[in-house]
This record gives C-alpha cells, sequence and structure tokens, in this order.
C-alpha cells in the first residue's frame, strides 16, 4: 500500500476531524483521502473565507466538497482587523493561523469531532513557516506530513484517484504577496487578486504578483512562461491593464515562481 495505506491508517487512527479545506491541491487531497478512510459522517471541511482568499478558490471548495459528499461550513475570518496581521511582521501568519485555529477548535467541540487536520505537506518544513507555532497551540495535526508526502506526492496519488485538482497551480494567502513590514489593506490585497486573475486568463497557471512599496508589481511565473512576456504586444498588454489596476511599475523576476520568495531576506 505504501505512503497512501500509511496516512489511511493514521487517519483511521484519528477517527473524527475538522479539516481545514482551502480547495486547493493538498486539502482536497487530504479531504477525500479523510472521507475514504474515516467515513463522511466523521469529518467536517470548514472553509475560511475573508479578504485573502479567492472568489474562484471558494466557488472551487464548495464544488469539491459537494461532489464528496462530506458537510462542508464556510465561515468568515477578518483578518485585517488584527493590527498585528495588516502590520505585516515576519510573524504575520502566526497571527492569522491561531484565529482559524481558534475559530476550527470551537467548531469541532461544538460538534464532537476530535482533532483539527490542516493539509501542511513534508515540503512545508523546509520554509518558514511562522503559523507552525499556532498548530501546537492548539493541537493541530498535519496528516499528509506524518505520512511522509511531499508536494509531487500528493499530485501523484491525486491523480490516481482522479482528482481534478491534481494539476491546479499551488496557491497561498495574497497577504504572501506583500514584504514584511509593508501594511497590507483590502485595496492591495484587491489589487493583487485582480492582477492574478488578469495573467491566469492569457493562458499562464502558476503566477504571483508580489507587491513592493512604489506601486511596483513583480510577477514571478514558471521559467517555461517567461518566454511569453519577450512578445512586445503581450508586454504592453500586461503593462496596461496592471497600471489600470493601480500598479505604476510592472517587473518580471527572471528566476521565476518559486515558493516562499518574500522569505529569502530571512535566510
Amino acid at each position: 500500500m505504501g505512503k497512501i495505506g500509511k496516512l489511511k491508517r493514521i487517519l483511521a487512527r484519528y477517527g473524527s476531524a475538522v479539516v481545514a479545506f482551502s480547495g486547493g491541491v493538498d486539502s482536497s487531497f487530504l479531504l477525500r483521502t479523510a472521507r475514504d478512510a474515516m467515513g463522511a459522517e466523521n469529518i467536517l471541511a470548514v472553509t475560511a473565507v475573508s479578504d485573502t482568499y479567492t472568489k474562484l478558490e471558494l466557488k472551487n471548495a464548495r464544488r469539491f466538497a459537494k461532489a464528496l459528499g462530506v458537510r462542508h461550513k464556510v465561515i468568515f475570518t477578518n483578518e485585517l482587523k488584527d493590527k498585528n496581521f495588516t502590520e505585516n511582521p515576519k510573524n504575520r501568519c502566526y497571527y492569522c493561523k491561531k484565529g482559524l485555529f481558534e475559530a476550527l477548535d470551537k467548531i469541532a467541540g461544538k460538534e464532537g469531532l476530535k482533532y483539527i487536520f490542516d493539509a501542511s505537506n513534508k515540503d512545508d518544513e523546509k520554509d518558514y513557516r511562522p503559523g507552525s507555532a499556532a498548530k501546537k497551540e492548539f493541537g493541530v495535526k498535519s496528516p499528509l506530513a506524518e505520512a511522509g508526502f511531499a508536494k509531487d506526492d500528493v499530485r501523484t496519488y491525486s491523480r490516481r484517484l482522479g482528482l481534478k485538482t491534481a494539476g491546479l497551480p499551488s496557491m497561498a494567502c495574497l497577504a504572501s504577496r506583500f514584504p514584511y513590514g509593508e501594511r497590507i489593506t483590502r485595496a492591495g490585497l484587491k489589487e493583487v487578486e485582480t492582477a492574478e486573475e488578469f495573467l491566469k486568463k492569457l493562458g499562464i497557471g502558476q503566477v504571483r504578483v508580489r507587491c513592493h512599496g512604489g506601486g511596483i508589481a513583480r510577477i514571478e511565473v514558471e521559467k517555461k512562461d517567461i518566454k511569453r512576456f519577450l512578445n512586445k504586444g503581450v508586454c504592453d498588454k500586461i503593462t496596461k491593464r496592471l497600471k489600470r489596476i493601480g500598479f505604476s511599475y510592472i517587473a518580471l523576476d527572471l528566476e521565476g515562481y518559486r515558493t516562499g520568495s518574500l522569505n529569502e531576506i530571512l535566510k
């Protein structure tokens, strides 16, 4: 059975749980496997919606949970009310995750579910993750990491299960587009979401629009997509649209997309 067998044994041992469910590659795979190993009656998928979460992600999450036949609850969080979050310190994620897990802990208690699951995988352990401290405070379990699943493993087994989420680009909270110390605002988050939606409509799957002071948009795409920006017509189209959104300067990062690029200054 390999890794998938190990994962199912871990899940079955936990018995019941609230699953933090964003609708992305990892949480969708976790939710499907949890349903198979634990039974739909023993899990509750919870999606937290806020200004840092895109409308498309919510739509996909609702569709996926409905197709699985699992209970799905949408809650609303408002990180922008927390100065510890909006001031964007290096441990910003801690405050966000603490608020989320506090809400999930209350739901788990009310529903009589034993644990809280998140979809962290082994690759996440290689990056700076201040939210991990909040996980420890609330006893949140990460079954994918426990079973040794890396991101590529999740995609591989998702394909074997026929999950449409297998090929989705990696997603992350919109707040991750802002360098530490740069204030996070509702307007800024909306600019990022709109800019990334536009680029995706051009056929660019994996993209990040990182926002730097002075109205600079630093675009990260996979290296195979960089050549698309060498076309003058495409460049002009992107520049015109992003300036209309609110950016003053548009730059392409020649190093390409990489997870947690704004953490590089911490190393």
